[in-house]
């Protein structure tokens, strides 16, 4: 192509492409007539010099779900498609999707064990009401008393309660009691064991992964001692499942610490029939990884910009465990 007509072919792209001008406008720009316009466009993207790329949200998400079921073995994996990067955001938009997932499997007789927290409140706030019967909603671990930040148990329940009309169970306790002798006599009062028993036995467990060391809300709430912050560090967590800590594994980073938790065992949550993790936001990436290579969770919803920093975080380490 000469010369004098490449140049002409350029300009006419970058007017039409990069400037919003009209056909009409660039050929009196050019000095030529509007078919002959249409023509340099086309012979623009013939050459290669103007390429047309089309991004489909709702594919590039399918695509992230895809990759990380097969990294984890889930049975479902939802992202959502969050406008911008915010950890609000974030949390609304998984919460909303959340909880049109949770409003689609719940059925007539199904048990509902749930945690606490800021995302969790976002799915249960969502969520509409629905025709069923005997449903039952428990609460899996023991509270925060005092926090910064509003866990807001008692929300979450009571949405749930009223979504699926029934009356929640609460577990009105301390997350992590300071000796052990405590936790047994607490676990051994009739009505708090029914409530741990309807945990256990719920076939729908809807839970988050809480933050590492000072930024977690059982640290705020001064369960755990700067002793206790001290092994943590050490043994790397990375965020507690149900107020249990793990590390990147997945794996209970102190038996001590454990062992003065009341709420549902980590290993229970294996045995559900949808153990749905909620969970999304940079902070808590490598919390997520111990969550789902432990095989707590067999659905994960969350956002896109989480699911590539799970699937970078697999893919950079060669595997999920």
């Amino acid at each position: 192509m000469p010369r004098d007509k490449l140049t002409r072919v350029v300009n006419a792209a970058k007017m039409y492409y990069q400037l919003d001008y009209s056909q009409q406008a660039i050929a009196k720009e050019l000095g030529i007539s509007r078919p002959s316009v249409s023509r340099l466009l086309q012979e623009a993207k013939d050459r290669g010099i103007v390429q047309i790329r089309i991004v489909d949200p709702e594919q590039d998400v399918q695509e992230l779900c895809s990759r990380l079921q097969d990294a984890f073995g889930l049975k479902h994996c939802i992202v959502g498609d969050a406008p911008v990067n915010d950890t609000q955001v974030i949390k609304e938009e998984i919460g909303r999707r959340a909880s049109e997932y949770l409003y689609g499997i719940v059925d007539d007789g199904d048990i509902i064990g749930t945690t606490w927290g800021t995302t969790i409140y976002e799915v249960a706030r969502h969520l509409p009401q629905k025709s069923v019967h005997d449903v039952h909603v428990t609460q899996l671990n023991g509270g925060v008393s005092y926090s910064e930040t509003n866990t807001y148990a008692a929300e979450i329940l009571n949405y749930l309660g009223r979504a699926f009309h029934t009356s929640p169970h609460f577990l009105p306790l301390p997350a992590v009691v300071d000796h052990l002798v405590v936790k047994q006599a607490i676990v051994s009062d009739r009505h708090i064991r029914h409530v741990l028993d309807l945990g256990k036995e719920a076939n729908i467990a809807l839970f988050t992964v809480g933050d590492r060391h000072e930024d977690s809300a059982l640290f705020k709430a001064d369960y755990l001692t700067e002793t206790d912050i001290q092994v943590l560090k050490e043994r790397q967590a990375v965020g507690d499942i149900c107020s249990r800590m793990i590390d990147i594994d997945g794996r209970i980073c102190d038996e001590d610490i454990n062992a003065r938790t009341i709420g549902i065992d980590l290993l229970d949550l294996r045995e559900k029939e949808y153990s749905i993790l909620v969970a999304g936001g940079m902070k808590k990436a490598e919390a997520m990884v111990g969550a789902l290579r432990g095989g707590y969770a067999n659905v994960l919803v969350t956002d896109q910009y989480t699911a590539e920093a799970l699937l970078s975080k697999v893919e950079q380490e060669g595997g999920i465990a």
